[in-house]
């Protein structure tokens, strides 16, 4: 089988698996449920700048600083480290579901998905990337 044959196969598997709910997205496990309660305590902090427009949902499942001027310089470099934070986290939660589902190979799946959800759990208001342009929810 060539590699190509090996790539559309693993993607054909990877795709069934997600539409036969063989992925657990909600697994609940120590490391999972440390950054979910890190996210959740730094959303506090980041809610105003969603709010303001300078941060937004990226279309990869990360988060952005959208506009910079919206941000005083004085705070601009702890909102810089906010965005940072948060990244990490989504980062490391990716790739954290994906090892408890036994299944690593699956990160950039469970990623897409999950940008997916912010950006459709996004309130109204905020700012959202798609298509490579950023539009306000």
């Amino acid at each position: 089988m060539n590699a190509m044959m090996k790539i559309l196969v693993s993607l054909f598997v990877l795709l069934f698996a997600f539409n036969a709910g063989a992925v657990d997205l909600e697994v609940n496990t120590p490391g999972v449920n440390a950054i979910k309660q890190s996210m959740q305590a730094r959303h506090a902090q980041l809610a105003p700048h969603y709010a303001s427009g300078a941060v937004g949902i990226a279309s990869d499942g990360m988060v952005a600083l959208r506009d910079a001027g919206a941000v005083p310089l004085p705070q601009r470099q702890a909102v810089n480290g906010l965005v940072a934070a948060e990244n990490r986290d989504r980062n490391a939660l990716y790739a954290e579901i994906a090892n408890a589902n036994g299944h690593p190979e699956w990160e950039g799946e469970i990623r897409n998905t999950f940008a997916q959800r912010w950006m459709q759990r996004a309130q109204p208001g905020w700012w959202v990337q798609s298509g490579g342009g950023w539009s306000q929810k």
